[in-house]
């Protein structure tokens, strides 16, 4: 009888043994497929970095070449822009800090020995621009561009003074690479208990976020100069016009998470690389209340006054539960002035920060009241137990919409019926 008890335990180990197996290898499988699939989602472009600081530099190994990725569908699909597309960049005004003008100039100079310089392409490129009419399909790379600029950037003055950061950037044409000189930085907050920060600045070119270079560590200062070089390979010049440059100041820790400082974001869009510009940014404290972004897209139909506002997805939603992650789903009220007309809203997704909603409602709006009226969309947190928690909306319409993107998009919707009109909005907390 025992040795039956025991065979019989033995079994039942092995059987559960094997389902333990089974199930972590699906999930194992199951993650390695996601972050193929998360992967391809990258860009093809190498990066590297190459420092002309004499510091010894962080503890952390830091990969300074990511590699190469594929791009299974291009960013921006028009194959004849060309050299056109540098006419969409405007001279940046450069700001300067009065004090430190003359050390910028030094440390700029600096570092432009043994770097690489344009070739005479710029000039090709510049009597492109006055040769040539913008291409036809300039439209669509205007609009992409006036998208991330009101997704990244906030021109309201910091609220608090987090110092300010010095450097220069440079378009190598000939070899399709953005050159990024991060010179110096000035009035740092002090962040350790000794008075000072050992700081480091961490740059990705949004909305690619996987790859990022980082400088090496200034130990004890708070006014670091790093003079460091890096560079954005295989980079074309229409690509670029689609990137913001975001620069994070960190101060490293050794034993606890880097605590961030300040960070910067410059639409790429608005910088003319041929002038080869020089800033003097002020740093801002990272916002706290970063709710998510909504891709939406709006038509009209003048004919039989139908309004459609169509949900596609959601990305970088706010985590609203203990296990991080949401159950999203939208709520849609049409409003004229402060009235709620009609409540539309789409099915839950579980468990998701990144959800795909592919949803549509169509609203009967009369043309002589189509700017009267608006959309309240409204993310939310789906609770089995409890009040539904708000994760961010926005407000649609064409005076009073909650961001200079969502007034521009009830516009264009306006101004082109029967078209599709798609943007991504970020999601405001309240």
């Amino acid at each position: 009888m025992k040795v039956r008890d025991m065979v019989l335990i033995a079994i039942l180990g092995i059987s559960a043994a094997a389902v333990l197996f089974a199930l972590a290898a699906y999930l194992y499988i199951r993650r390695r497929r996601r972050k193929r699939e998360d992967d391809e989602d990258g860009t093809s472009c190498a990066i590297r970095a190459d420092s002309t600081s004499t510091d010894t530099g962080r503890d952390k190994n830091i990969s300074r070449l990511n590699g190469f990725l594929n791009l299974k569908t291009p960013l921006i699909s028009t194959k004849t822009l060309g050299a056109q597309l540098e006419t969409t960049s405007t001279s940046s005004p450069q700001a300067k800090s009065p004090a430190t003008s003359s050390a910028g100039a030094a440390a700029g100079a600096s570092t432009a020995q043994g770097e690489r310089t344009p070739t005479a392409h710029n000039k090709q490129l510049q009597n492109v621009k006055q040769d040539h009419p913008p291409h036809p399909s300039m439209a669509f790379l205007q609009n992409r561009s006036i998208s991330l600029v009101d997704m990244y950037i906030d021109n309201s003055e910091p609220s608090e003074n987090v110092g300010q950061i010095h450097f220069s950037l440079e378009y190598d044409f000939q070899n399709t690479t953005l050159i990024l000189r991060i010179i110096q930085g000035k009035e740092l907050p002090a962040k350790d208990l000794s008075g000072t920060s050992d700081p480091y600045v961490r740059v990705t070119l949004l909305p690619d976020k996987k790859h990022r270079l980082e400088t090496k560590i200034k130990r004890r200062t708070l006014n670091p100069r790093w003079n460091e070089t890096l560079y954005f390979e295989g980079f074309p010049i229409q690509k670029l016009q689609s990137r913001v440059l975001h620069l994070h100041v960190f101060d490293y820790d050794r034993f606890s998470r880097d605590d961030s400082i300040g960070e910067v974001f410059l639409p790429l869009c608005q910088v003319d690389l041929s002038e080869k510009p020089s800033f003097w940014k002020a740093l801002k404290p990272p916002a706290k209340d970063k709710c998510g972004e909504l891709l939406t897209s709006l038509c009209y139909h003048p004919s039989n006054s139908v309004l459609t506002l169509a949900l596609l997805k959601a990305r970088n939603l706010k985590a609203k539960d203990i296990n991080g992650k949401s159950d999203p789903y939208v709520k849609v009220w049409l409003q004229f002035g402060d009235k709620r007309i009609e409540k539309r809203k789409t099915a839950v997704f579980k468990c998701t920060l990144n959800p795909v909603f592919n949803d549509s409602f169509s609203f009967n709006v009369p043309w002589e009241k189509i700017r009267e009226c608006s959309l309240d969309v409204q993310v939310m947190d789906f609770d089995n137990i409890g009040r539904n928690e708000l994760i961010g909306r926005i407000l649609l319409a064409g005076k009073n919409g909650s961001g200079a993107t969502e007034t521009k998009h009830w516009q264009d919707m306006i101004t082109k019926p029967r078209q599709t009109i798609v943007q991504w909005h970020r999601l405001k907390p309240e």
